[in-house]
């Protein structure tokens, strides 16, 4: 009599953590991480597939801060970012200081290269956005942070910007922006939001 054959499941074999958590090192030497692979207090943070809205934000602010960048900086995104020895996050935006890029197989930077850092929330990473990496930006000192939300009928950018307090070590709101995102910090710029819908 012949039994009936069926196919053995495919098991995905996950690296087990080390008991203090991955390092940077650990970030860069474990193979066949997935792209994007951010590490958050000593874990591995996996990221889903981004939305229209994420991608259209990215494009919409990247080249509206590539107009007015001065030499001294320089604008990227989806870089690694070493705040410490067990958190590199990836912010989705980022200014740096022209003299921190050293070459261009560079994968990361410090966090005193960075000079603005700016996350798109997803759902998938709404606490992360929110709470968990603007504290470790500003723990670290990076002087400006960005957090921007789909918000309103048309599903356009809501800009919250924030500015370190170098005493407390702590971001306050410098505002939020809805149409038009007109700062001189950290330099001059003037990024009309509503393009978005011309994307």
């Amino acid at each position: 009599m012949g039994g009936i054959m069926t196919a053995e499941p495919q098991r995905t074999t996950w690296p087990v953590p080390p008991p203090d958590g991955y390092t940077v090192d650990d970030l860069y030497n474990l193979p066949d991480l997935p792209p994007h692979t951010e590490l958050i207090d000593g874990s591995l943070v996996f990221v889903s597939p981004q939305r229209v809205f994420h991608m259209l934000v990215m494009y919409l602010l990247e080249a509206g801060l590539r107009q007015t960048v001065p030499d001294e900086f320089r604008v990227r995104r989806e870089m690694t970012v070493v705040l410490g020895p067990r958190n590199a996050p990836e912010p989705d935006l980022l200014v740096v200081r022209a003299e921190a890029e050293q070459s261009r197989r560079q994968t990361r930077y410090e966090a005193a290269d960075v000079v603005l850092a700016v996350e798109v929330v997803s759902p998938d990473s709404e606490e992360r956005d929110r709470e968990t990496k603007p504290l470790k930006y500003a723990a670290a000192g990076i002087p400006h942070f960005w957090l921007v939300e789909m918000a309103g009928e048309k599903d356009r950018p809501a800009v919250h910007t924030y500015e370190l307090d170098p005493v407390t070590k702590s971001y306050t709101n410098t505002g939020i922006y809805h149409e038009r995102l007109k700062l001189t910090v950290p330099f001059t710029i003037d990024i009309d939001l509503t393009a978005i819908d011309h994307l």
